[in-house]
């Protein structure tokens, strides 16, 4: 089943979101680009305490592994993320997306 993850970044701004996906080859206005494999969900925002929270659904945790170590990670610090972000992984037992 698929396994959800929720990433929360202490004090980082939408720009530095922008330029890790630009580092990634990811537009998010259009949603096209080199996205990775075994990513089913992809959803960010800013908190109320001005946190930037992504939230995604993944094929397995060892997908997100693997795009961790071989692209995610260097994207992170070449875009500026100076934090260590508070990471929740899920065991989800549904995921649906309804109307596809």
């Amino acid at each position: 089943m698929a396994a959800g993850l929720i990433l929360k970044f202490e004090q980082t701004s939408r720009d530095v979101y922008d330029a890790v996906n630009a580092r990634l080859g990811i537009d998010m206005k259009s949603g096209t680009g080199d996205w990775p494999a075994g990513l089913l969900t992809h959803a960010a925002g800013t908190g109320a305490d001005g946190s930037l929270t992504v939230i995604e659904v993944w094929e397995s945790r060892d997908a997100q592994g693997r795009f961790m170590q071989e692209r995610l990670g260097r994207a992170l610090a070449e875009g500026g993320i100076t934090v260590q972000p508070q990471v929740t992984w899920i065991d989800l037992f549904s995921y649906h997306t309804p109307g596809r």
